[in-house]
């Protein structure tokens, strides 16, 4: 049997070149060897204020640009968090499984508190709701940055404590998804390269939207920072934004950074720029033309409704088992 992969994308805003050559384009090489659930996470969304109207505009985004991406809603479930009812539900019985001292652990929840003034419970509960998206689906793999690992450990607690009270497996205990080398990148801001690149910077010159149109991405790009020695090299430690630079070019094109090396010889960073923005604007042309598609009036919707019939079916199974074992009433 394929192992099975659960993925969720929050919809906040469009997605970045990072979120893409990160993460994205191997989700759309992944779905041939496992099976997938690829998520738009609206409710997590709602741990911090959001614009309605916004909110429900970026969802469809997400969804579309996931398509458009790679992703074949014929091969994977392609759906929207809400749209499944589960998720909220075994969140909540979960919750009633966890510890306050082990979400207040949370280091990512520990940051993001800092920043603002009123705290909502939603955010502090978060990892809850995650885990309950991954156990929903009897999950193997799950793909996850740095940032997201203490939650998928989290998700691993519960799986375990809710099995060894009731000596079976109720959950599977999910592990996490290592991608195979060369097959990504972890791509940084263009204006801070000790910082990755996140559509939630304040500077919107630190990032590219695959949305971004190409006399955008130009700018940006023509702007990023460099160093004062002009000379093309990959140097993670003594020239982190030009080898930044250096691995998005060799994601999108191909080539390896010796390649890239011998290519530049003696040519100063302009041109490198301008070529670089050049690549970037025609790699994500067809991205873009396919989203547009994909917003011709029901076409991501159909999908979506597709998608959340299929994860339906395969999250009730695992609810209706955890509501039995814990002796939640239903008919």
């Amino acid at each position: 049997m394929k192992k099975r992969v659960f993925s969720g994308v929050q919809p906040s805003g469009s997605l970045t070149i990072g979120n893409y050559l990160g993460a994205i384009r191997n989700f759309a090489r992944l779905q041939y060897e496992a099976d997938c659930y690829f998520c738009v996470v609206n409710l997590h969304a709602l741990t911090v204020p959001q614009d309605p109207e916004e909110l429900k505009k970026n969802t469809l985004d997400v969804a579309r640009l996931f398509v458009a991406c790679g992703i074949d809603p014929n091969v994977s479930a392609i759906f929207v968090q809400s749209q499944v009812p589960a998720h909220a539900e075994l969140s909540w019985l979960l919750e009633c499984q966890g510890y306050i001292g082990e979400l207040k652990r949370m280091t990512q929840f520990k940051d993001k508190a800092k920043k603002r003034e009123n705290v909502s419970v939603g955010l502090f509960t978060y990892p809850v709701l995650m885990a309950a998206d991954i156990l929903l689906y009897n999950t193997d793999l799950v793909p996850v940055g740095e940032d997201q690992k203490q939650h998928l450990e989290l998700a691993r607690d519960l799986a375990l404590r809710v099995n060894n009270r009731f000596r079976e497996e109720v959950f599977k205990v999910p592990e996490p998804y290592i991608p195979p080398k060369n097959s990504g990148g972890r791509i940084m801001s263009l204006q801070n390269p000790a910082e990755k690149m996140s559509k939630s910077a304040e500077n919107p010159k630190s990032y590219i939207a695959l949305l971004d149109p190409p006399e955008v991405i130009q700018k940006k790009i023509m702007s990023a920072v460099t160093d004062s020695e002009a000379v093309i090299r990959y140097d993670e430690e003594a020239k982190p934004a030009v080898s930044n630079l250096m691995v998005i070019y060799s994601l999108f094109s191909g080539k390896t950074m010796e390649e890239i090396t011998r290519l530049y010889a003696g040519k100063g960073y302009g041109q490198f720029k301008k070529d670089l923005a050049e690549l970037t604007v025609e790699t994500l042309k067809p991205i873009q033309q396919k989203v547009a598609e994909l917003s011709a009036p029901g076409a991501i919707e159909e999908i979506l409704k597709k998608g959340a019939e299929k994860a339906e079916e395969t999250a009730a199974e695992k609810l209706r088992l955890c509501q039995d074992k814990l002796g939640v009433l239903r008919f």
